[in-house]
């Protein structure tokens, strides 16, 4: 009985009977620098999903991490002072594509600048005795032996999960021995053995070192690494090509690390029967973005808002997009195919733009849309039914024409846009109040026929009958370019003077030009004008010095700042009784998720008995669906006195 209590207990043990949560995937990573982090990790690497977790190999003050504890496991994953290595994304990318009930977690031992028989049972203490003085500190940190270190913290991991594999790169300090690859045998053999793995259960995936094609220094490994399957079955060389490299063409760069971690984890995910979608995989659960061009199937988005971009650039050497300020790597394949993923992305709007090498430029593949002071990408995320308000339908339509113009203030040719209702050439007689619509600061005349679809949004109303027919006047309001301090000069001061020149544009050449123009009513009850963000305060500083002209006002989202209402503009609202006489309708509008002030200034004008309304858009920040939203609630006020 006492020797059948012994059998069975050792083959629970043979099985990994220590395995408490059979969806906690455990990996084992090694190597010398490539491995251990060499690129300064940036803010995007120190965020990471729990479920992917680091078991400390070493007390790492740097991120409050114990020796043989658990972790979230955000950069760096090796020692205080190392940076980010393939082992960051490589966790990333499997959690991301695995259950939601499976975790991920890496022990991670690495020692920068070492030979391979470092990991060898019975050669690594004759090496250390010939280690140069800079390695010493790393050594000790292990107890002057690292494999033994990995064995111990993995023999603690197999307590919380199952081990499916091992990570390695090292290579760099052996380059040209056409024994390494049995040298790694050895080490992946012992592994196996103390751990009481099997080889079937447990491949070793290892990395090639910088590639030929970025001038790698030790390039002339790779062939050697790449027979590394035909000594060890259960084996996976990850290519190395297309990925960027640091100055010393040794290591990779923090782009080249996020990449090749993306690599290792499409084999891994692979053996585990989870393969990425191919291209034409992607397509069938995506649906193209409604701004691309004409005929282009990416970028793409999927039922959850993520948007996916695919370029070939078999030549460029680094690709980023840049969505709303986050960059995210793209991944490049051997044929030169670039794509990324982006996370979930809120419903509207998005400028977007792609880092080539590091320089911006735009997405052939998408519209362009003047924003950002410049041409820009756009990525449309749709709503659903509720933002039909400012989609295509099948009503009356409206025209949208470029007029050029001379002003006389500035002696130059300037360039506004219009729109006419679906009835203006019909009706050769009838006269139409007119709506002057302002952008906001590094957007132009183009951005509200474009960006804001303002001409839908007037075309759906005038057929339902929710506002009158009116034309509509976008100009570029001198703001094209973001607002710049002359230097030496008050900060305060110029930003009072950014776009201060359209107000005598406006009244001087720009209206006259358009009642003369256009069958308009010219007197001020028939007069509007609205902005959003900085064309909200250049709404507000040309209508309330020039009442006379104008009865409805609105500002979206307005850059209106420190107002002090009780002598702002000469004093317009200190009289209240007067104010609300002469201005028919005061409209100011702003999204739950920004703070213009827009509350604030609502509420001391209502401190002042000012008639206004007031319009919050839900979930909405500093953006054009708010914009949008505004515009929809603003425009049936207008003109029904």
């Amino acid at each position: 009985m006492k020797k059948l209590l012994i059998a069975c207990c050792a083959l629970l043990l043979s099985v990994g009977s220590f395995a408490q949560d059979p969806n906690f995937y455990i990996y084992l990573c090694f190597g010398q620098s490539n491995m251990e982090g060499n690129a300064r990790y940036e803010a995007q690497d120190t965020i990471v999903n729990p479920r992917f977790q680091v078991l400390s190999a070493v007390d790492n003050s740097e991120v409050g991490r114990l020796k043989g504890k658990w972790y979230p496991a955000r950069a760096p994953l090796c020692r205080k002072g190392t940076g980010l290595g393939p082992a960051d994304y490589f966790g990333r990318t499997m959690v991301e594509n695995l259950p939601e009930n499976v975790r991920v977690g890496v022990v991670h031992v690495a020692i920068g600048g070492c030979r391979i028989e470092l990991f060898q049972k019975d050669k690594y203490k004759e090496y250390i005795k010939t280690a140069p003085e800079w390695m010493k500190g790393m050594l000790k940190a292990y107890d002057d032996d690292p494999y033994a270190r990995l064995v111990e913290m993995a023999k603690l991991a197999q307590k919380d999960g199952v081990i499916k594999g091992i990570l390695m790169h090292q290579g760099e300090s052996n380059t040209g021995e056409k024994e390494w690859p049995l040298k790694v045998k050895d080490v992946y053999d012992n592994l196996l053995a103390d751990l009481n793995l099997r080889g079937q259960d447990v491949p070793l995936i290892a990395g090639e070192v910088v590639n030929a094609d970025h001038g790698g220094t030790c390039a002339s490994m790779n062939p050697i690494i790449a027979t590394l399957p035909e000594v060890i079955p259960n084996s996976y060389v990850i290519s190395s090509a297309g990925l960027g490299c640091a100055f010393d063409h040794l290591h990779f760069d923090a782009a080249g690390y996020r990449i090749f971690g993306q690599r290792y984890a499409a084999q891994a995910l692979k053996l585990l029967g989870v393969g990425l979608p191919t291209a034409e995989e992607l397509m069938e659960r995506t649906v193209p973005a409604s701004t691309n061009m004409h005929g282009c199937d990416f970028p793409r988005l999927d039922q959850d808002n993520r948007a996916y971009f695919r370029l070939f650039a078999p030549d460029v050497k680094r690709l980023q997009v840049d969505v709303c300020g986050k960059r995210y790597d793209m991944l490049k394949d051997e044929k030169g195919w670039w794509s990324a993923k982006t996370d979930k992305l809120v419903v509207g709007f998005h400028y977007y733009f792609l880092l080539v090498d590091g320089f911006s430029v735009i997405d052939p593949m998408s519209n362009t849309f003047f924003g950002c002071s410049r041409m820009a990408s756009g990525i449309e995320v749709p709503e659903g039914k509720e933002g039909d308000y400012y989609r295509t339908q099948n009503v009356p339509h409206g025209q949208v024409r470029t007029v050029t113009y001379f002003s006389e203030s500035q002696q130059k040719f300037r360039r506004c846009v219009v729109y006419t209702p679906a009835e203006y050439e019909k009706n050769t007689k009838k006269r139409y109040p007119v709506l002057y619509l302002q952008h906001g600061m590094g957007e132009d005349e183009t951005g509200w026929s474009t960006q804001g679809y303002m001409y839908n949004i007037l075309d759906n109303q005038i057929a339902q009958g929710k506002c009158v027919p009116m034309i509509v006047v976008m100009e570029s309001g001198d703001v094209e370019v973001g607002f710049r301090p002359r230097p030496n000069k008050d900060a305060n001061a110029e930003r009072n003077l950014y776009g201060a020149s359209f107000a005598t544009l406006m009244v001087q050449d720009l209206i006259p030009m358009i009642d003369k123009t256009f069958r308009t009513y010219t007197d001020r009850e028939n007069r509007a004008m609205a902005g959003l963000s900085w064309g909200g305060k250049q709404t507000f500083d040309i209508t309330l010095t020039n009442l006379d002209k104008f009865s409805y006002i609105g500002a979206f989202s307005g850059a209106i700042f420190g107002l002090n209402v009780k002598d702002a503009f000469n004093g317009v609202f200190a009289d209240a009784k007067a104010f609300n006489k002469k201005v028919n309708y005061l409209f100011l509008g702003s999204g739950t998720e920004e703070n213009m002030g827009t509350a604030a200034l609502v509420k001391s004008l209502r401190d002042m008995n000012i008639n206004l309304t007031e319009y919050v858009s839900q979930g909405t920040a500093h953006e054009w669906l708010t914009w949008r939203r505004c515009l929809n609630e603003f425009i049936p006020h207008l003109f029904k006195r």
